[in-house]
């Protein structure tokens, strides 16, 4: 899994002057340089590719978790009639590939007038089915005394789910988050079709379109754009994982 990985970094780091294809491959440059990097970001808006992305994934994560616990609390905490056949039809939307309403969405989106906008991009993901039953299960788990001590206090259904819920269900919302962040960074198929000025472009579509530049096929500086593409996401996920650990519910919840 990581041999790709690791053979794209070498390749972004070696010289014009080493050979990327030779058999046995040398993962090892034998004179590293950052020349590949410095090329793609002075010649390519890399910079603009990367406050692209950066924006709309996280709009994109802070809307999905805002929507989809809204939507997941009283599925799992409220009784009301029809309860489990809404849950088992927003579920069952899980089934449904992206391709089969891909068509209608763009048709939606141009109507609304939003191609070629920032919200254009993130219109399709401000929710998920996913994430509504990820967080659904999560707030089942939170014990139901937190729930009754906060409502004697006097608290109102909307500050049980802020102040009691949703730090209940932290470990959850940050999992969601990495799931929706990865996904968002490195969409590709969306972007594609809903954008066709170069100032949006993500940094997917950034990396693509130094296929066809003047730099050809010089695959050490697609490999460099990749690696600016990558980073980013491996950094979110080395700062985010120490969060996705189980927490203690049944004690309390701080003030």
């Amino acid at each position: 899994m990581l041999l790709p990985l690791v053979w794209l970094t070498s390749t972004a780091f070696k010289a014009p002057t080493e050979n990327i294809f030779q058999f046995p491959p040398q993962f090892l440059p034998e004179s590293p340089t950052i020349e590949n990097f410095v090329r793609v970001w002075q010649t390519e808006p890399f910079g603009q590719y990367l406050f692209n992305s950066l924006l709309v994934a996280g709009l994109t994560v802070g809307l999905n978790l805002l929507f989809c616990a809204l939507a997941a609390y009283p599925l799992a905490r409220l009784k009301f009639r029809g309860r489990e056949v809404i849950f088992s039809l927003i579920v069952s939307t899980i089934l449904i590939p992206f391709q089969i309403v891909m068509i209608p969405l763009y048709i939606l989106t141009v109507q609304l007038g939003l191609r070629n906008t920032y919200l254009g991009l993130i219109f399709p993901a401000i929710a998920s089915a996913f994430g509504i039953f990820l967080l659904r299960q999560a707030f089942q788990g939170v014990p139901k005394e937190l729930e009754e001590a906060a409502r004697m206090d006097g608290c109102s259904e909307l500050g049980i789910w802020w102040f009691v819920m949703l730090p209940a269900i932290r470990p959850a919302l940050t999992t969601l988050a990495i799931f929706v962040f990865i996904g968002s960074w490195s969409d590709f198929l969306w972007p594609l079709i809903v954008l066709d000025q170069p100032e949006y472009y993500t940094l997917p579509l950034g990396v693509a379109r130094l296929l066809g530049t003047t730099f050809g096929q010089d695959w050490r500086l697609i490999a460099a754009g990749s690696v600016i593409s990558i980073a980013p996401v491996l950094l979110f996920f080395v700062l985010m994982q120490r969060y996705v650990v189980p927490t203690e519910t049944g004690s309390g919840v701080k003030g």
